[in-house]
């Protein structure tokens, strides 16, 4: 079998497909398409695989391209050697992993000057074949015979003939499969406090004494620990248990030299594997082990963190509407920014109703100003410092309006990544004139009216949904948030006559630079009348058109189908559903109900297979539908503006800003995020808090905790109000996978120890809290 079939097959196995449609996926890829159009537009190419299927793919796709490229430079550098036979090329070709790889390579990879090598140049080779092969003769009367001026004396050369067996046994691909093996299932991750790290270190005091099993330790965890040894804290250690673990690894060990008796050869060879294993094995193991739990929280972490941004990205828009934006602040005032439907900048102004000031007559007439000068339907707030003062500011306000005059409607919008944005060169490219505190505000209001619009604005590790973001591979974060961004700014789809370049600039097959350059175009020659118009756009060829076409809107344009997800490539077989039904586009529209009777079937051709059709008469029927919810917000309770004014019992409702492994983050007002433990969501057990929640929704909890001093809050979704942790089903008995004689924490504990940063340090709840949250689960 040639490597493409290999590689094709292995990633079907993989993803839940066949191989041909790996193949074909991996063609289009190859050739230049997006994930995003391949999913959407070529589904009868690859036999409908997805986005997440086609995202996997092409990620294993480049694992396995590299793994291929290191074989080739392998068997290259051993038949150099000259050492190549039939049975290591045959081994070499069976490598499935780069690690098996690298430990078939390991015995002929060129290396510095080992003791191994020495003890070989002073001729000991033959000692240690001599007690191979006479297991009944002393070692040491053995040695005597190979001393000279190198080797002085028996010790040494027993040392000698040591250290060339340690080194086979470390090459020894087979023994370190074996001992890998064995670890992953039975190692224990150890740690303790550094004496006089208590009190600097008291953060992560959850693991100043923890024991846990390697396998189980979820990614929270072990990027604490492994934080905490790196700020100096604590030790810690990986291996197997001492008294059962580490004699069967030294028994692994053995096993390869053989011993099968009692005698003087056989008990050193025993020796000589005890410390072989000591010295170098355990050592090699460790520092797998613990390079393989850092990979797999890293990897844990960035999909909890995609996961909460694809949430974001895709929460509900309020809609096209003139929006106030508040950007709360005390003593350098509340930042207001006024933007028509579209996003534009109308207006701007800065309030003191707050000390030292204390204008709340000259706030509310600016306020009321604004309202009735531009029509404003919405109020965008932003949830740091002083929100809730300003969210009750605005409140006493739309008091005032005219009986019968239209209320605006004010809701709490997370400000995460604003200041960033605001202090960015994109921002200072839009707002060249205005002031950084004030595009904060102009921020604030667009991300109301449309959430994925603006966000994709800001680098989305600022946005503050992830999980030890600083500490996991940048690289990798980076890459997958970027294809999270690119899936649902094309599930979505753009509106090319309004969206901005970075909007545009995530759109199937366009480059930032032909971003800007439709934008460029757009500005000089007007709207855009028809998706065609496109291709007049510069460096816009044919290639760049088939892959962003079909995401892009035109409303009310030329062509109806353009503010629809059809493809151009594919009107003619809309048309022809159209005609067929005896209406023009826009009548179907108003009254979608003759496509009922359409046999998706009966336009199924040689280009376009059943898939394809099927899309097509859901987009007819409901053109260019927004695949997000409708737009719903969090009611805070009135009264309820600080954590001094929680009390146990109470029930409030809140917005999820945050979902982590062991539980959510929930916004109830207060400028500190409550924590709704995994086993409080709900009446159930529940492995995957994303199960239940996602980041935006809108939940009802109830106050089971309140510790204002630590500024900590803990929270219950549960019917019940919250059960005891030890009767609830998460927290009973000692967690799986734990090591002997370490009992779990209850739950209840661990509320109180992960409470949640103040408002608007996003990246906060995931570093203080996490930091000292969930030492057992």
């Amino acid at each position: 079998m040639d490597r493409a079939s290999r590689i094709n097959r292995t990633i079907a196995q993989e993803i839940g497909a066949k191989a041909p449609q790996v193949a074909a996926a991996i063609k289009l890829l190859d050739e230049g398409a997006t994930v995003p159009f391949v999913a959407r537009y070529r589904k009868e190419a690859t036999g409908g695989l997805d986005d997440a299927q086609l995202r996997l793919l092409a990620e294993r796709l480049g694992y396995l391209r590299e793994l291929d490229d290191r074989r080739d430079a392998i068997l290259k550098s051993i038949r150099e050697q000259d050492k190549l036979t039939e049975a290591l090329a045959r081994a070499i070709d069976a490598a499935d992993t780069k690690t098996r790889l690298e430990d078939i390579y390991l015995p002929y990879k060129p290396k510095r000057r080992t003791k191994a090598m020495i003890a070989r140049e002073n001729g000991l080779g033959p000692l240690r074949d001599a007690i191979m092969a006479d297991r009944g003769r002393d070692p040491e009367a053995l040695a005597k015979a190979y001393l000279n001026d190198a080797v002085p004396d028996t010790k040494a050369a027993l040392n000698g003939a040591r250290d060339i067996l340690t080194e086979e046994l470390s090459e020894t691909a087979d023994l370190l499969g074996e001992l890998r093996g064995f670890l992953r299932k039975e190692a224990v991750v150890t740690a303790s406090v550094v004496p006089g790290q208590e009190e600097a270190g008291a953060k992560f005091s959850d693991y100043f004494d923890h024991s846990e099993t390697w396998a189980a330790m979820p990614s929270h965890r072990a990027l604490a620990i492994l934080r905490a040894m790196k700020e100096g804290v604590i030790r810690f250690d990986i291996g197997p248990d001492k008294e059962i673990g580490a004699p069967r690894c030294e028994a692994m060990v053995a096993a390869r030299l053989r011993p099968s008796g009692d005698g003087p050869g056989d008990r050193w060879l025993r020796e000589v594997a005890s410390w072989a294993w000591k010295v170098k094995l355990s050592t090699t193991m460790m520092t797998e082990l613990v390079a393989e739990l850092r990979a797999r929280a890293h990897e844990e972490a960035i999909s909890v963190f995609a996961r909460n941004l694809k949430d974001l990205l895709l929460a509900a828009p309020a809609g096209a509407k003139p929006t106030l934006g508040l950007d709360p602040g005390i003593r350098t005032g509340v930042k207001a920014a006024v933007i028509d439907a579209t996003g534009k900048l109308l207006a701007t102004d800065t309030l003191y109703p707050f000390q030292p000031k204390k204008d709340v007559r000259g706030a509310q007439a600016a306020i009321l100003r604004m309202i009735e000068a531009h029509g404003v339907e919405l109020i965008a707030i932003g949830n740091g410092t002083a929100s809730r003062e300003t969210e009750r500011l605005v409140a006493d306000t739309l008091a005032l309006l005219p009986s019968g005059a239209k209320t605006p409607t004010k809701v709490i919008v997370s400000e995460a990544g604003a200041s960033v944005y605001s202090a960015s060169e994109l921002a200072s490219k839009e707002f060249p004139g205005l002031d950084v505190s004030l595009r904060g505000a102009v921020s604030i209001a667009r991300r109301l009216q449309d959430p994925l619009a603006e966000l994709v604005k800001i680098e989305p590790k600022s946005i503050g949904v992830g999980q030890y973001q600083h500490d996991v591979d940048q690289r990798r974060l980076s890459k997958s948030l970027e294809a999270v961004v690119e899936d649902a700014v094309n599930a979505v789809g753009v509106d090319l006559n309004t969206a901005s370049a970075p909007l545009l600039s995530h759109v199937s097959g366009l480059t930032p630079a032909l971003a800007e350059a439709i934008v460029a175009h757009r500005d000089e020659a007007g709207a855009f009348a028809s998706r065609k118009d496109l291709l007049k756009v510069a460096r816009l060829g044919p290639r760049a058109f088939e892959q962003c076409a079909g995401f892009l809107r035109i409303r009310d344009g030329r062509e109806p189908l353009d503010a629809s997800a059809v493809h151009p490539e594919a009107y003619g077989v809309a048309r022809r559903i159209v005609a067929d039904c005896g209406r023009d586009l826009r009548a179907l529209q108003s009254d979608p109900g003759a496509l009922k009777e359409v046999r998706a079937e009966a336009y199924v051709d040689d280009h376009f297979g059943l898939p394809t059709v099927r899309d097509i008469l859901a987009e007819l029927e409901k053109p260019g539908r927004d695949p997000r919810p409708s737009f719903r917000t969090a009611s805070f309770a009135e009264g309820v503006e600080e954590i001094g004014d929680l009390r146990e019992g109470m029930k409030l409702e809140g917005t999820v800003t945050n979902v982590a492994a062991f539980g959510a983050f929930v916004d109830i007002g207060v400028h500190q995020d409550g924590l709704v433990h995994v086993s409080q969501l709900a009446d159930r057990f529940v492995k995957d808090p994303h199960e239940v929640v996602k980041a935006g929704d809108v939940v009802q909890v109830r106050v089971t905790e309140v510790d204002v001093a630590r500024k900590r809050i803990g929270l219950t979704m549960r019917k019940d109000g919250g059960a005891s942790a030890r009767e609830d089903r998460n927290a009973r008995g000692p967690r799986r996978g734990d090591a002997p004689k370490k009992p779990a924490k209850p739950p209840r504990k661990e509320a109180r120890q992960a409470g949640a940063p103040a408002r608007g340090d996003q990246t906060g709840s995931f570093g203080s809290a996490l930091m000292e949250a969930m030492k057992k689960r």
